[in-house]
């Protein structure tokens, strides 16, 4: 139990700080600043389907991974926000099956969906502690 909350917590700083290094994860110049409209929202995407406390990064698969809104938008997914959280299909079934995330994430393109998986569930504690950190970064501006 020790292991997976250090793990959580290590996890949730990654998130919640911004990636210095992306250069070194071959996705862009270092130092170049991150634009919206090349990369997609800064703010991550939380979903609460098909389970509560799901985060997804566009800045991970675009700026770092070097992918871009087409690889995704509108064939995986559209590119309205929150979208794919009103299919009856958005499930971990169909992700599993290849269907969205696992399109890429099966194993043989990237991490396969059914590994990893405290790399997008952050868990409804994580979930609370990620609200927290942007109501004060609010704040702060």
């Amino acid at each position: 139990m020790r292991i997976w909350l250090e793990m959580s917590i290590f996890a949730m700083a990654l998130l919640l700080q911004p990636l210095s290094h992306a250069a070194d994860k071959g996705g862009n110049q270092a130092g170049e600043p991150y634009d919206e409209d090349t990369y997609g929202p800064q703010a991550p995407t939380v979903w609460v389907k098909p389970v509560k406390s799901v985060i997804f990064e566009h800045r991970v698969h675009t700026m770092d991974a070097g992918l871009d809104c087409g690889s995704c938008h509108d064939d995986l997914f559209e590119m309205s926000s929150g979208a794919a959280a009103e299919k009856d299909d958005f499930t971990m079934a169909a992700i599993y099956k290849g269907k969205y995330c696992g399109s890429c994430h099966d194993g043989s393109t990237v991490y396969n969906a059914n590994t990893r998986c405290t790399t997008c569930h952050i868990g409804v504690r994580g979930h609370q502690r990620l609200e927290r950190a942007q109501a004060e970064k609010g704040r702060a501006k």
